[in-house]
């Protein structure tokens, strides 16, 4: 790893710094830059350039003259490409310039442009911006006490305000948030300048405390089955009852869904009818209860389906 010496906005030592070799310390992959600057130029382009073609010129819709005995070559429009004032053979049209790039490329691109940088001595870093207010003179006279002359790129937080608003009057800096970072914004400014807080490789000890969450996720479960609980007990508070509040003489059927011994007329509450065995509807029904006899279920308030009654009816009738 390669050292820095740390500065404070007046100029004066703090002390040193080791700069991360994975990104300050590779061999610049200048191909790989070159790629990755060329899409960043072209995904800039608005690509709204458009020219008409001879179908989108107005005009032109007479044969300019006949077809024979003129002398002339044989016409059939006025806005063919070749006539002035026609249409544009082969013109631009509005597309997209945009070119994939994987983002293995975009951050092998961003640490060649960052170790070119430091390979020349043009990367500084300073423990904080102290302004105290927005002052642009302060701002040129941290930058000139720096040693730092021609364009330099000045990384900051998007929250420090004072010293944002100190920069944003001096042409030679640009300005660029830490998240924006990229390669082309490097390699056009001499300089690179950051502060602890924005300098990259030092993020990666600051997002120690993954062990808690994964702590957490295990905790997860548990704490959604306690939560899940109550709301079990009280869906079995609320069946318990409906399984017990049957009707005067019928009993519940068996844990497998079979009818108890000795009751085989089955009961269904929602119809109020019951079904005795051999009857069309017995085995396509499913019993809610059982009863043992056909007046119990009577005497409970449940009836045989209609065409049953009808039967029955007609069979007292005859005799």
């Amino acid at each position: 790893m390669s050292s820095v010496s740390l500065k404070t906005p007046a100029g004066t030592d703090a002390g040193s710094l080791e700069l991360d070799a994975e990104v300050f310390g590779i061999q610049p992959n200048v191909p790989v830059m070159h790629q990755v600057v060329t899409a960043q130029l072209a995904a800039r382009r608005s690509g709204t350039q458009s020219t008409k073609t001879r179908a989108e010129v107005s005009g032109g819709g007479k044969k300019p003259f006949k077809q024979k005995g003129t002398g002339n070559a044989r016409q059939g429009s006025t806005r063919a490409p070749h006539f002035s004032g026609g249409g544009v053979a082969l013109g631009p049209k509005p597309r997209k310039y945009d070119q994939k790039t994987p983002k293995k490329m975009i951050k092998l691109a961003l640490r060649s442009a960052l170790s070119d940088r430091a390979a020349e001595g043009k990367v500084v870093v300073i423990d904080a911006w102290n302004f105290e207010t927005p002052k642009t003179k302060d701002a040129k006279a941290a930058l000139s006490a720096l040693g730092v002359s021609g364009k330099s790129l000045v990384v900051v937080d998007i929250n420090e305000t004072n010293a944002i608003r100190s920069f944003l009057n001096l042409p030679e800096v640009q300005l660029i948030e830490v998240n924006e970072l990229n390669a082309y914004d490097i390699l056009c400014n001499d300089y690179v300048i950051f502060s602890q807080a924005t300098l990259p490789g030092t993020s990666v000890a600051a997002a120690a405390p993954a062990p808690k969450k994964a702590a957490a996720k295990k905790a997860a479960p548990k704490a959604a089955a306690a939560e899940a609980q109550p709301l079990v007990d009280a869906a079995a508070s609320e069946i318990a009852p409906a399984a017990a509040d049957l009707p005067k003489g019928a009993v519940a059927a068996n844990d497998d869904g079979s009818a108890p011994e000795g009751y085989e007329i089955k009961g269904n509450a929602d119809s109020g009818l019951y079904h005795v065995p051999g009857s069309a509807f017995y085995n396509r029904t499913v019993a809610e209860f059982w009863f043992a006899t056909a007046e119990d279920a009577e005497a409970a308030g449940f009836q045989l389906p209609p065409s049953q009654r009808k039967a029955a009816e007609s069979e007292e009738e005859s005799n």
